[in-house]
């Protein structure tokens, strides 16, 4: 697990959009400047990093606005959105990966027929 730079605020902890007041503290990362991510991480594939839901001011909901997704080594990329985390005909993560552009990895047993049939 890591401590990273909250990518809504860019470490600043404050709301970067100044919506409720310009005193706010971000709501991702309570003021704090970072936002703790599990390890390994990669860059969020829907918000480019960003931490902000592409053409908008709201938070991204792949990453929970941290910029960064876990990613484990046993993932491949997402079949349905190619990896970019999103559908091209639509403004919302890919409901396959949830945005993230990579899936678990399916490991099929050659002997699990012997076992249920």
């Amino acid at each position: 697990m890591s401590w990273i730079t909250c990518a809504f605020c860019k470490g600043k902890g404050k709301d970067p959009f100044d919506l409720l007041s310009e005193l706010a503290a971000c709501q991702v990362c309570s003021g704090t400047g970072r936002v703790y991510v599990g390890d390994p991480t990669v860059e969020c594939a829907f918000c480019k990093g960003r931490g902000v839901h592409p053409h908008t001011r709201i938070s991204c909901t792949a990453c929970e606005s941290k910029g960064r997704v876990t990613h484990k080594n046993s993932d491949e990329r997402c079949p349905e959105c190619d990896g970019k985390g999103h559908n091209v005909s639509e403004n919302l993560p890919c409901s396959n990966c949830r945005g993230k552009g990579f899936v678990r990895k399916i490991v099929v047993k050659k002997n699990l027929c012997k076992e249920f049939c």
